[in-house]
């Protein structure tokens, strides 16, 4: 297998994921957003920990260069952003359908 058809199936999958999951959260109930949103930050919390194994091999390897390190330290940065931003958002989310406290 040559690299260009490594490269044209590797495009045909991202491509494919993306399509079929805007697709299925596109027919997700706006009630089950909240549970969909928390099932997701922990799918995210694992992939974070896989990027910072992966970045951990990176330093190991011969391949250690600069830019393919500030760009791995990046994504591990992004990453951690959207995983706790996601459950700030998901924890205000769910402060609105608690009850309020007070007299009746």
């Amino acid at each position: 297998m040559t690299d260009a058809t490594h490269l044209v199936q590797l495009l045909t999958v991202l491509v494919l994921a993306v399509f079929v999951g805007f697709e299925v959260i596109s027919k997700v109930p706006t009630t089950l957003h909240t549970p969909l949103m928390s099932a997701t930050n922990a799918i995210h919390g694992i992939v974070l920990v896989g990027a910072i194994v992966v970045v951990a091999a990176l330093f190991g390897s011969p391949v250690h260069g600069p830019a393919l390190t500030a760009l791995a330290i990046v994504a591990v940065a992004f990453g951690s952003i959207n995983v706790f931003g996601g459950f700030a958002v998901t924890e205000r989310m769910l402060q609105m359908f608690k009850r309020k406290s007070g007299p009746r």
